[in-house]
């Protein structure tokens, strides 16, 4: 992994936005998965708020986490994480979770951080930073939040069961528990 530079994203990384949303909508096409669609200028304002986490392979974006939070900064979620297939199988999806959950951790101390996913990559990755499997009931009541879903193939799932389950797991890591 000496060739992999993984970095909180700055204002200088907004021209790879495109090529990031680009990612995240192939990467659904082609998994099937469960990734909503992420505009390039929402990858942009999360960027420019100081709360994305991108990876390069020399000059290439090999990779992208952003967080956001809810309910007065009580719940951060982390999203988008991609990494390009070409550099699939080097432990990059971890490395930039880690730099991600460093990066929540850093910025909203007191926060619970979640995440949805159907992967089950990511969610031994989880586990392994410390988060456990919830309910939707246990993560975060904002509505914004839940309009992120509207753009995944499974949102009908979710909207059909009034937000009890849908093929994603929700994951919690809380440090409340951990600083017990």
């Amino acid at each position: 992994m000496s060739d992999i530079k993984i970095i909180r994203a700055d204002k200088d990384d907004v021209v790879y936005a495109r090529a990031v949303s680009e990612m995240i909508d192939e990467a659904a096409k082609s998994k099937n998965s469960g990734l909503a669609h992420r505009t390039p200028e929402y990858i942009t304002e999360k960027i420019l708020e100081g709360k994305a986490v991108i990876a390069f392979v020399g000059d290439e974006v090999a990779g992208f986490c952003y967080i956001a939070t809810w309910q007065n900064d009580e719940f951060v979620s982390h999203s988008g994480l991609i990494v390009n297939p070409k550099f699939r199988g080097r432990g990059l999806a971890k490395a930039i979770k880690k730099e991600c959950f460093l990066l929540s951790r850093d910025k909203f101390p007191k926060a619970k951080i979640f995440g949805l996913t159907t992967s089950a990559a990511v969610m031994k990755i989880n586990t392994e930073l410390g988060y456990y499997p919830v309910a939707f009931s246990d993560l975060t009541t904002d509505e914004e939040f839940w309009k992120g879903c509207e753009t995944c193939t499974n949102f009908d799932i979710l909207q059909r069961t009034k937000r009890f389950n849908c093929l994603c797991t929700g994951m919690l890591f809380d440090p409340a528990v951990h600083n017990s």
